[in-house]
């Protein structure tokens, strides 16, 4: 699952021709709970094996699959129309807070009522609490996906570099310690997911990208992320702006890698390329963060879902949360404690996130209720700023003003992005 992120683009004829080939119109099939996610990629084919386990359970109502790239647009055409709202949908873990206030979202209350096990005991506590707002449940959690650090071993026992690993937290000042001593095609450290290592280390200093529910871009605890993590590239250090760091990485150029938990899969692909897993860079000593995010199971508004249907969604849930072993070959790490703790789970690269408790809170959610706008903002600017292209204290006062506006010209509405 190599996550694209990025504005997804409204178009209700476009939306229109989607629906009539997704198929929507099962959408009110007594015998069938229609069940959508935005999974387009690889993870879509894990999915589908998940559905099908559960369908060979001959349950009363067995589930059908719908994926499609542009599920968000999708969800806000039917919302509108009344008509053809799936049964159940995961979305991500941000955009809970907008459903919400919106009363888009029906909480899980009487699903978890059917099934005792759903209960807040059995997952992880990020991803359950990303669902929990204002005291009421409204998601079900899948997984969490999150930044995560790639190394190469043998380009760190080369560079005398495999002591940057001794407490699983490499620090910028240890990358530093590498200047000079790579040859010019060889890299520190790559630019993927640059956006997700910024807002990680927005949390290592202690700081937030919210005061008082208002936005907080343009902060002093910004322009030093910014600046840290410009040192490496001011060094020499990171892959070059415009370079694909990602293939660099799986080509044996990088020692180290920050991408995501669902990359492994493919770097598990790459004849010779021998490499593990640890915690994203950090200025800190003391702290390091992973941003993370949740793909999350909900129930949109439907006044035609049944409560046999209700109970048929809670049956699924269940079953995924005790089966959901299946998910971590997407590179995933489910929700489930379940599952986390089997010893299954332990032959998956991304088990070290679960390996311990300070390893299970470093997985960083952001749930503030105009997240997406943000991490909007930090995506289309952070290589720039990274890189010195632009300067810092402007960009950042434009950084705070784009996501003031988008807020205002949605009349506080969830940002239509993909995070």
């Amino acid at each position: 699952m190599k996550k694209k992120l990025g504005a997804l683009l409204t178009g209700v004829a476009v939306t229109a021709s989607l629906l009539a080939g997704c198929g929507s119109s099962n959408a009110n099939d007594p015998n069938t709970i229609t069940f959508w996610t935005p999974l387009t990629g690889d993870d879509g084919a894990y999915m589908d094996n998940l559905v099908k386990e559960y369908n060979a359970t001959n349950p009363a109502i067995k589930v059908k699959h719908v994926v499609t790239s542009d599920m968000y647009t999708k969800i806000s055409t039917v919302l509108s129309s009344g008509k053809g709202v799936p049964d159940l949908a995961i979305i991500h873990a941000d955009r809970v807070p907008g459903y919400v206030k919106q009363k888009q979202l029906e909480p899980m209350t009487t699903v978890m009522q059917a099934q005792p096990e759903l209960k807040e005991a059995n997952f992880l506590p990020q991803a359950w609490g990303a669902g929990n707002i204002d005291g009421t449940q409204y998601t079900i959690p899948l997984d969490i996906h999150s930044n995560v650090m790639y190394y190469n071993k043998d380009l760190l026992k080369k560079y005398g570099a495999e002591s940057f690993l001794d407490d699983h937290n490499v620090t910028i000042d240890e990358l530093l310690s590498l200047k000079g001593k790579l040859p010019a095609d060889e890299y520190a450290v790559n630019d993927a997911l640059m956006g997700w290592v910024l807002l990680g280390q927005i949390q290592n200093l202690g700081g937030d990208i919210q005061q008082d529910g208002k936005p907080a871009v343009n902060t002093p605890v910004m322009k030093q992320a910014i600046e840290d993590i410009k040192k490496i590239n001011d060094a020499g250090l990171m892959t070059p702006f415009g370079e694909d760091g990602y293939l660099m990485f799986q080509s044996g150029k990088v020692l180290f890698s920050t991408d995501g938990t669902w990359s492994s899969t493919a770097h598990a692909k790459v004849e010779g390329l021998n490499f593990g897993v640890t915690n994203v860079y950090s200025a800190s000593a003391d702290k390091f963060t992973n941003r993370a995010s949740s793909h999350m199971f909900a129930m949109f508004n439907n006044e035609k879902r049944t409560d046999e249907k209700e109970k048929g969604v809670a049956s699924f849930l269940e079953f995924i949360r005790s089966h959901s072993v299946e998910w971590a070959k997407a590179g995933q790490i489910p929700a489930s404690k379940e599952v986390v703790e089997s010893a299954d789970f332990k032959n998956y690269m991304q088990s070290f996130f679960t390996s311990d408790e300070k390893e299970i809170k470093s997985l960083y959610i952001y749930t503030y209720e105009y997240y997406p706008y943000i991490a909007e903002a930090v995506d289309k600017y952070v290589g720039d700023l990274i890189r010195g292209n632009v300067p810092i204290d402007e960009t950042l006062q434009t950084m705070q003003k784009e996501v003031e506006d988008k807020i205002a010209e949605s009349g506080g509405a969830a940002a239509k992005t993909d995070k």
